[in-house]
C-alpha cells in the first residue's frame, strides 16, 4: 500500500525545508523527475514507451519521482518502475486526489497544498528531468525547470523524449525562438532531445552521479517566489 510520508500535508511554508525532509528519507538511488500527462493519448505508443522507460530506469539503478497518479502516461511510467521493484515516489496536491487517482503501490506518496509545492518538491528530489507526452501541465513543468536552469538555479540534465515525433513542432518552435534572438544557443542546447527510452538512459548514465543521488544543486527558495517561467525552453541542435 502507498506510504504517505508525512502525517500532515506539505505546504508552501515547508519549501525551504524540502532538502531536509528528503534527506531524512534515506533514498539510496538517484530519482529522475518525469513530467507527463494523466491521459493516455490516442496512440498506445505513448503509454507503452512510458512503461518501457520506467522499466529501464529501474534496471539502470534510477528511481522515479512524478505526479503520483495511477492513470494515463503518468501511471504507465510508475507501473514500469514498480514492475522491476524500483523506487517510485509520487507527489500530488490534495485537491487533485479525485482528478488524478493516486497510485496505490508507490514507494512513497507525498501530499501537498498546491501545484506549486508539488513542483518544488519534485525538483528538490530530482537528479534529472525527463519530459514525456502530455498537455499544458507537462509543457509548463519543463518550461519552468528549463527557465530555472537558464537563470543558473540548477545544473541538472533535462531531456525531451520525442516519442512518435510528438514534440517535433515544439522542437522546431524552440529553434525558431533561438534563431530570432530570444534564446541563447547554449540554453537551447541544454534540453536534450531523445528518440528512444534507451537514449534517455544513456544520457542519464553519462550525466548523473549515481553515487550521490541527493546532491544539492538546486535552490528551492526560488520556487517559493511563486514565479512562473515565461515559456523559455532549451533544446538541442539535432532535430529531424
Amino acid at each position: 500500500m502507498t506510504k504517505i510520508t508525512n502525517s500532515t500535508t506539505i505546504t508552501h511554508k515547508d519549501v525551504d525545508k524540502l532538502g531536509d525532509i528528503i534527506q531524512n528519507e534515506n533514498i539510496s538511488v538517484p530519482l529522475v523527475a518525469v513530467y507527463c500527462g494523466s491521459r493516455t493519448g490516442n496512440n498506445p505508443i505513448y503509454t507503452q514507451t512510458a512503461f518501457e522507460l520506467g522499466q529501464k530506469l529501474a534496471k539502470a539503478g534510477f528511481g522515479l519521482v512524478y505526479g503520483g497518479a495511477s492513470i494515463g502516461v503518468m501511471g504507465a511510467v510508475a507501473d514500469g518502475v514498480l514492475s522491476q521493484n524500483g523506487v517510485a515516489v509520487g507527489v500530488i496536491p490534495q485537491f487533485m486526489l479525485q482528478k488524478e487517482i493516486s497510485h496505490l503501490n508507490l514507494t512513497q506518496l507525498h501530499l501537498t497544498d498546491s501545484m506549486h509545492t508539488r513542483k518544488a518538491m519534485m525538483a528538490e528530489y530530482a537528479s534529472a528531468f525527463v519530459t514525456l507526452s502530455g498537455g499544458f501541465g507537462t509543457l509548463e513543468e519543463i518550461a519552468e525547470i528549463a527557465t530555472w536552469r537558464q537563470l543558473m538555479q540548477h545544473d541538472k540534465p533535462m531531456m525531451l523524449l520525442n516519442t512518435n515525433q510528438f514534440y517535433q513542432h515544439f522542437i522546431q518552435h524552440i529553434h525558431h525562438i533561438a534563431d530570432e534572438g530570444f534564446m541563447a544557443q547554449q540554453d537551447r542546447n541544454a534540453l536534450v532531445v531523445c528518440d528512444t527510452a534507451d537514449d534517455v538512459i544513456g544520457h542519464l548514465q553519462k550525466t548523473v552521479n549515481i553515487d550521490n543521488p541527493l546532491a544539492k544543486d538546486i535552490d528551492t527558495r526560488v520556487f517559493s517566489l511563486k514565479y512562473r517561467g515565461g515559456g523559455v525552453l532549451h533544446t538541442p541542435k539535432n532535430t529531424k
